[in-house]
């Protein structure tokens, strides 16, 4: 098992337990950063992201928001599958603006303003969603989108993991399986992505009772909110 993957999946496995998002967002530009190929990089994530957001989703389903996981599935995920599909012959580097955004809307909390310009960009929920899939398609960087909009809407923090959770699996699942149909090849061995989907599961359980269950909401959405911020400062620095 290629060590550099491993302690990449040890790390990124970490914030998606906490977050329910963090797998693909970090893990692909770090492998991408590492020398390996976009596809070879969700060939090896996807799987991990979808089982972490498995296990979450079975621990708190019944506060799933549906109406808002509905509208995953019919705005965002149909265009996952297709710009994902053309992604091989398309380059477009969107990783500056989604960091950008990231940061003014980790910074909503502490300013009325930006508090106002933030539910002006995400009331239009159907329209930002099919802008998350393309953005999802052609970078993986849909889960910064899918955060925004989900930390908008001032959840409990069991909510707004297994929201984040079932609409990422969601998402991934599908970008999977479209990697399949298209006849992708990837050079990590089968049996090492079964290894790295067990390190992440460890990870998974290991961070549940040591780190998430120590947060109460108050905390956890402070904690979001310097994800968000962090998560823009590093896409900004990726992008330079």
């Amino acid at each position: 098992m290629p060590v550099d993957i491993l302690l990449t999946v040890i790390a990124v496995s970490v914030i998606q337990s906490i977050f329910g998002v963090g797998v693909l967002l970090f893990g692909t530009p770090i492998l991408l950063l590492l020398g390996y190929d976009f596809v070879e990089a969700l060939g090896v994530l996807l799987p991990i992201s979808i089982s972490i957001n498995t296990l979450q989703v079975l621990r708190h389903h019944r506060e799933l928001d549906v109406g808002f996981y509905k509208n995953i599935l019919i705005y965002s995920v149909p265009l996952v599958v297709i710009f994902l599909a053309l992604v091989t012959s398309v380059k477009i580097n969107v990783t500056p603006v989604i960091g950008v955004l990231l940061i003014f809307v980790a910074l909503k909390s502490i300013s009325v303003f930006i508090e106002h310009k933030v539910q002006s960009i995400v009331k239009y929920e159907r329209v930002y969603l099919m802008v998350m899939g393309i953005v999802h398609g052609i970078s993986n960087l849909g889960g910064s989108l899918l955060t925004v909009i989900i930390y908008s809407k001032h959840y409990p923090k069991n909510k707004t993991r297994v929201t984040a959770a079932a609409s990422y699996a969601t998402v991934a699942l599908c970008q999977l399986l479209t990697l399949l149909w298209v006849g992708s090849e990837f050079t990590v061995s089968y049996f090492d992505k079964i290894s790295l989907m067990q390190v992440g599961t460890i990870m998974f359980l290991l961070t549940e009772e040591m780190l998430y269950n120590q947060i109460d909401n108050d905390k956890y959405s402070k904690l979001f909110a310097v994800f968000l911020f962090i998560s823009g400062i590093l896409l900004i620095i990726k992008s330079l």
